[in-house]
């Protein structure tokens, strides 16, 4: 069996995501396919979400032509620089195969986020290689 396996731009805009989707529906003739904000997340009491965060963008996708662009105003770790905000989503419908990607990727290098179980995904992770590129591993059915 054929794994169809995807490579998809993520970009963590820290706050600025409206108006980079803004500018790429003008500039690009992007199409917004969907859209989640943080205010549209089940509610926490433990961790009020502000106010002022519940138009912020949690997850977006763009479709571009044939391509794919997704886009979120969350920051992976502690820390933004602008020009280091490009992740690469890796998305295949296969668990195991998204298992193996992760594993591979995470030798001599620093995992984000454990690849397990997530309301959008059978298994989805967060992994930085050794050359410093973050990659999104995703389980897609």
């Amino acid at each position: 069996m054929v794994v169809s396996t995807s490579l998809i731009p993520f970009l963590e805009m820290n706050g600025n995501a409206n108006e980079a989707i803004d500018l790429y529906v003008k500039a690009l003739d992007a199409k917004v396919v969907y859209m989640l904000r943080f205010g549209d997340l089940p509610a926490n009491p433990e961790s009020p979400l502000p106010e002022e965060k519940k138009n912020m963008v949690q997850y977006a996708v763009l479709k571009i032509g044939d391509s794919e662009l997704q886009i979120s105003d969350h920051v992976t770790g502690s820390s933004y620089q602008k020009g280091t905000q490009i992740t690469i989503v890796v998305q295949t419908p296969d668990e195991d195969q998204a298992a193996r990607y992760f594993e591979a990727l995470k030798q001599g290098g620093q995992v984000n986020e454990p690849l397990q179980k997530s309301f959008f995904s059978p298994a989805y992770g967060n992994v930085t290689d050794p050359f410093g590129v973050t990659f999104r591993i995703l389980a897609k059915g």
